[in-house]
């Protein structure tokens, strides 16, 4: 029986690049699966992409192989690889995009797609993802060909450096990592979980008193820690936790973004 293929790409929704990476892997695993995480991420933002894994893929099965394509350097020297690390088997380009999903991760091996014999014959310098990466994680989806047919062991993976959260005793400064289909501004604010209704915990290790803080995001400031969206009224901003322990910037019924004007990597204080 076929393992489950889960995709994470930036290759958006309105071509074909998407539906033919599907088309190989069913022409090489017919009975396999599809779980499509999401096509939307940032064009060419790997870091993005990286937490967007580290954020969805433990709610999978073990055994999912996960195809993960966001590639500015496709057709450069850059390496695409498989990885296997407990229990799961990645297949992305050597980037830095399996930093943080592999960072909590013991059991983890490394190869190069280099054989050509999981390739498709003709290798296109803009398209990896349906030349090597879906035939890759077919064959690996299929259950029948070991990791290290596919290539050289790798000992050393590239890495992105974490996004920026430095705690100091009253501000903590952090970075916008991710804006959502709604417009929430997804920040470097992170681990977060509610104590109770008034206090928050950061990292198991500083208490911040929900009421008594304010957001600074460029010229725009937000006073308090909201529990969610209809504690303002609509149209107004709040920032709140989202459902995976980042700080939020949002807009109830709007979109937050537009109306801050921000952008990837833009600074954000969370001042106690």
């Amino acid at each position: 029986m076929a393992k489950l293929i889960a995709l994470l790409t930036d290759f958006g929704n309105n071509d074909i690049y998407v539906g033919v990476m599907k088309a190989v892997m069913k022409s090489i695993t017919p009975d396999a699966e599809f779980i499509d995480i999401a096509h939307t991420i940032t064009p060419q933002a790997v870091q993005e992409g990286a937490i967007a894994l580290k954020n969805s893929f433990h709610y999978f099965p073990q055994g999912t192989v996960f195809l993960v394509v966001v590639d500015p350097g496709v057709g450069s020297a850059r390496r695409p690889i498989i990885v296997e690390a407990d229990g799961y088997c990645f297949i992305a380009p050597d980037n830095g995009i399996l930093t943080y999903t592999l960072a909590n991760m013991t059991h983890i091996h490394a190869y190069e797609l280099a054989n050509s014999d999981y390739q498709l014959t003709q290798i296109s310098n803009t398209f990896h993802g349906r030349d090597i990466f879906a035939p890759a994680a077919a064959y690996a989806a299929r259950g029948d060909v070991k990791l290290q047919s596919f290539g050289a062991k790798i000992e050393q993976l590239q890495s992105l450096p974490q996004p920026k959260l430095i705690v100091r005793e009253n501000v903590i400064t952090g970075e916008v990592i991710h804006i959502d289909h709604f417009g929430n501004i997804i920040t470097s604010i992170t681990p977060l979980e509610w104590v109770d209704s008034e206090m928050l915990l950061l990292a198991d290790e500083k208490t911040i008193l929900a009421q008594n803080t304010m957001i600074q995001i460029g010229k725009t400031s937000i006073q308090g820690i909201s529990q969610a969206y209809h504690e303002v009224g609509i149209g107004d901003l709040l920032i709140q936790v989202d459902s995976n322990g980042a700080l939020e910037i949002a807009a109830n019924q709007g979109n937050a973004a537009k109306k801050l004007a921000i952008e990837l990597g833009n600074k954000i204080e969370l001042r106690l």
